[in-house]
């Protein structure tokens, strides 16, 4: 498996493909097994559920992630560059205090699509067209859904149409679902970027319950503790 090598597994399960909230735990690779670490706590992903997005796991039949789809990539996926509107944070990950120039390209064919860039370097056209300027309590009326986040590695390679700027983030409410990014509170969002350690090279498992039944063995995946 592409991910054998993680210690670190942050696990979202929903109830199904279509489910917008669901629950995030922890887990740490001890004693040649998955251990729980703490306790679930809720988030929200994509206004229209799930669906299989482009990971480090193999292909899967079922519905298959789209640019504007409103859906949150499910399968395994590493974790990449935290980020906030601070200048620092207490996190081991690789951080970036965000300006009002940052800006993640989600139009579908420009040539710098779902990577973060940076309009100073890029260039005005560059960042034309794009819905997602990093510094949303600057261009969007105060918003601060990635006061603190981190990249969910879906799509690495930027294939077209594919699906773009997929995020760990801050949820406006429990009941806010998002365009396609897992979102929850500060505090848990905070107590995550503190637990992760890029030398344990942590992965994001997303998958519906019964797919996560199909494949818990297979990809050895934790049990999930008795609620």
């Amino acid at each position: 498996m592409a991910w054998s090598n993680a210690r670190q597994l942050v696990l979202v399960t929903t109830a199904d493909w279509n489910a917008g909230h669901g629950e995030l735990r922890r887990f740490s690779f001890e004693g040649n097994r998955w251990q729980a670490v703490g306790t679930g706590v809720p988030v929200v992903i994509g206004r229209a559920g799930a669906a299989w997005g482009i990971g480090l796991h193999p292909q899967e039949p079922g519905p298959v992630k789209r640019e504007g789809d409103g859906r949150s990539p499910a399968g395994v996926f590493a974790i990449g560059t935290a980020f906030g509107y601070a200048p620092r944070n207490s996190t081991r990950l690789p951080y970036t205090a965000l300006t009002a120039d940052d800006f993640c390209i989600d139009v579908d064919g420009s040539p710098l699509y779902n990577r973060i860039v940076d309009a100073r370097k890029a260039g005005a056209a560059a960042v034309a067209g794009s819905t997602e300027p990093m510094r949303r309590d600057l261009h969007a009326d105060g918003d601060e859904a990635y006061k603190i986040g981190f990249v969910i590695e879906h799509n690495p390679r930027g294939a077209a149409g594919a699906g773009s700027c997929i995020f760990a983030h801050l949820w406006k409410s429990a009941e806010s679902a998002t365009a396609g990014c897992t979102a929850m509170a500060e505090a848990a969002m905070q107590q995550l970027l503190d637990w992760l350690r890029p030398t344990q090279h942590p992965v994001l498992v997303l998958l519906p319950d019964a797919e996560y039944r199909r494949l818990q063995i297979s990809w050895r995946l934790p049990t999930i503790p008795a609620s």
